[in-house]
């Protein structure tokens, strides 16, 4: 399988744009378009004698040349290869910001929790203290 995402200059997908996936040994290729969010997929049957193939992926007349590579001996796993065209286009998850902004949140709250913990901590020991301090008088 051959997949990725094709951007714009805003790193926004592209939709409707075609993708040619081609292993030019064996002059075998195929056209995919874009779904909404920019994502293509090509799947192609390989076989063990494919292994180092040249393969010829091109989108918007950029092209990117690569071999085919996997573990013949691993006949469980998909054989994927990501394929992106243009700026910012790895959009198979959240943005980076939300995961770093979720961090930031989230320890900022540990540490206001921590700082909590350990003043009531410091308050039950004056507590405990000043309530030693009156039963020896």
């Amino acid at each position: 399988m051959v997949e990725g995402y094709v951007c714009g200059q805003s790193g926004k997908g592209l939709s409707n744009t075609d993708v040619l996936v081609k292993d030019t040994r064996i002059s075998y290729g195929q056209v995919v378009r874009t779904d909404a969010d920019g994502y293509y997929k090509a799947m192609f049957h390989l076989h063990n004698d494919n292994l180092g193939d040249p393969l010829l992926v091109e989108a918007r007349g950029e092209q990117q040349n690569f071999k085919v590579e996997f573990d013949p001996k691993d006949l469980e796993s998909e054989r994927k290869i990501r394929v992106n065209f243009g700026i910012g286009c790895e959009a198979s998850g959240p943005p980076a910001w939300l995961w770093w902004g979720s961090g930031a949140v989230f320890a900022t709250a540990c540490g206001i929790i921590g700082m909590k913990l350990v003043r009531s901590q410091r308050k039950q020991e004056r507590s405990k203290a000043k309530s030693l301090g009156k039963k020896r008088s």
